[in-house]
């Protein structure tokens, strides 16, 4: 399958370090659909990692005899590592709970939430110094940095944390946009 590597063999150590990202960005990849629940995303991914494994593996026990394979091996391991890294970033997929606290009205903060079409629920605390309102809501990843930004231009002194969300049930979320909606017809 791999007779080329005989005539070139200068390429073995460029397929195993290109073989080790995608292995190891794919790994990645499952490892987040896995914790979100994915169940036909993460077995798909797995067999095309596991493939690209075997298929590299066998190469070097093969043909592999020399430090260069194995630094190339360990060198892909390290930028897929990366590589997913920057996947994971890019993809932003799942929801997260946004936990807001802040000195200002909470009720206004709702409102401007509410009439970007996010949900929003409210309570009251009380922090080291003074009472604060707490802000809830949950978002697609995708949409945080606009809701870092939204909530800077609010309060340049609000506090927030975001915490992973496996599901959500029953609540008033944004209309997700889907990529065929721009060829329906009547837009």
């Amino acid at each position: 399958m791999f007779d080329f590597l005989d005539v070139y063999p200068w390429l073995l150590p460029v397929m195993i370090f290109f073989g080790r990202i995608c292995d190891v960005s794919l790994g990645t990849l499952r490892i987040i659909f896995v914790s979100k629940g994915e169940k036909y995303k993460a077995p798909l991914i797995g067999f095309f990692e596991v493939f690209i494994w075997v298929v590299i593996i066998s190469q070097i026990l093969s043909r592999a005899n020399d430090l260069v394979a194995y630094l190339s091996y360990a060198g892909g391991y390290a930028a897929g590592n990366y590589m997913g890294i920057l996947l994971e970033k890019r993809i932003a997929f799942g929801i997260v709970l946004c936990r807001m606290y802040t000195q200002k009205s909470g009720h206004e903060l709702i409102k401007r939430l509410n009439s970007l079409n996010y949900g929003a629920t409210m309570t009251h605390g009380t922090g080291a110094t003074n009472k604060i309102d707490i802000v809830e809501t949950v978002i697609d990843r995708k949409e945080m940095k606009k809701l870092a930004a939204i909530l800077t231009e609010f309060d340049s002194n609000i506090f927030y944390v975001v915490e992973d969300v496996r599901t959500k049930q029953n609540g008033i979320f944004p209309e997700r946009k889907n990529i065929l909606s721009r060829w329906r017809l009547g837009k």
